[in-house]
């Protein structure tokens, strides 16, 4: 693990621009502070830095919202890809959060289970213990892996104990489970493209929700657990639809063209909300279940530069949520709908480490 005062003096020297160097610092960060709040971000208040190096991203709460789950990839805690941590909110900043995952191969998309003590995630490990290996940009096009070795696991946080939990031939990754406990919704290539799925709590009775050619991923429950919403890219010219086969072929998609859709649980009545163009993703059902929250770069002249932000179920009502120059995305709220958790480059000291914030959140 790593060095805690060396934590301490380095979170301290990146997170304010004077002498101090006590940890109490941290909670003294007031909105007047742009590196980690705009005062355009009205919605958001007492915003808080809670990681502070490496690459740490898709935070999650507990049920309980004692708890988040996240993935980092951050050297100093020994990690050369992507393992899963559990973060203590009793303990912000939590220097020192607990490693879930085996520490082999590489891990996505962690969640918890309904009863707050297991979690599960998407790991490589039983393929190589090594990580795999990160793919070169496509005659210069960003692309990300479809690594066809996940599989999806069930670990018990106290124990460590870690079993399969759904698996099968090819990529199986990206659950998330239903606010009433009862439903996982994920993503599969088992068809032959990338697919949602809906299974029972327990991983049985595995159903696919959607049908139609393009990436189908990162989907969450409402409020109420009876819709889903995820983000979608949807080829369609000739040329498009040859790229995106040729891509899968190879377990890679382009994640440059992406729209927010939402359905029912069992895919019926589907609806493209979004009709932006460019990447809109990572989105999240706002706690009245009439909103959804999401990251897009739909206004950014550099395809690096994502922002969050809100549009009625509708698709109507866009508005800007965050204003930060480089990264804003993963947003998800608190159970009780107070907070809400994100992942940004903002107060990196330039560097192209990505850290977890929680804000209180005003509607």
């Amino acid at each position: 693990m790593i060095n805690r005062i060396f934590l301490f003096l380095f979170a301290a020297a990146v997170l304010t621009k004077n002498k101090h160097t006590n940890i109490k610092s941290y909670h003294f960060l007031t909105p007047s502070d742009t590196t980690i709040h705009y005062p355009q971000e009205k919605h958001l208040k007492n915003v808080r830095q809670l990681t502070f190096g490496g690459n740490n991203a898709e935070a999650y709460f507990s049920p309980n919202g004692k708890y988040l789950i996240f993935q980092s990839d951050y050297a100093k805690w020994g990690n050369q890809c992507d393992q899963i941590y559990l973060y203590n909110l009793f303990k912000i900043p939590d220097l020192n959060p607990k490693k879930i995952s085996t520490g082999l191969g590489r891990t996505t998309c962690a969640y918890f289970m309904p009863d707050n003590r297991h979690v599960i995630y998407a790991s490589t490990h039983a393929a190589n213990k090594d990580c795999p290996p990160v793919p070169e940009r496509k005659q210069g096009k960003y692309v990300w892996p479809i690594y066809p070795d996940y599989d999806i696991y069930l670990t018990d946080i106290k124990t460590g104990k870690t079993i399969p939990f759904i698996t099968g031939i090819g990529y199986d990754a990206e659950a998330t489970v239903s606010p009433d406990g009862k439903k996982i919704v994920f993503t599969s290539d088992r068809s032959g493209d990338l697919e949602l799925y809906v299974c029972d709590i327990d991983g049985k009775n595995i159903k696919q929700i959607t049908h139609e050619l393009g990436y189908d991923g990162g989907a969450f429950f409402s409020p109420d657990s009876k819709k889903i919403v995820f983000r979608a890219s949807r080829p369609k010219t000739e040329q498009e639809i040859k790229e995106y086969k040729e891509l899968l072929a190879q377990h890679l998609v382009q994640p440059t063209q992406m729209e927010i859709f939402t359905c029912n649980v069992d895919g019926s009545d589907m609806q493209q909300i979004t009709h932006l163009g460019k990447a809109n993703w990572a989105p999240f059902y706002h706690p009245s279940g009439k909103k959804i929250i999401f990251s897009s770069n739909h206004a950014s002249s550099k395809a690096f530069q994502f922002n969050l932000y809100m549009i009625n179920t509708d698709g109507t009502g866009l508005e800007k949520i965050t204003y930060d120059k480089v990264f804003d995305s993963f947003p998800m709220f608190s159970p009780d709908g107070k907070k809400l958790v994100f992942s940004s480059n903002r107060n990196n000291g330039g560097t192209h480490d990505t850290n977890l914030f929680i804000a209180d959140w005003v509607d």
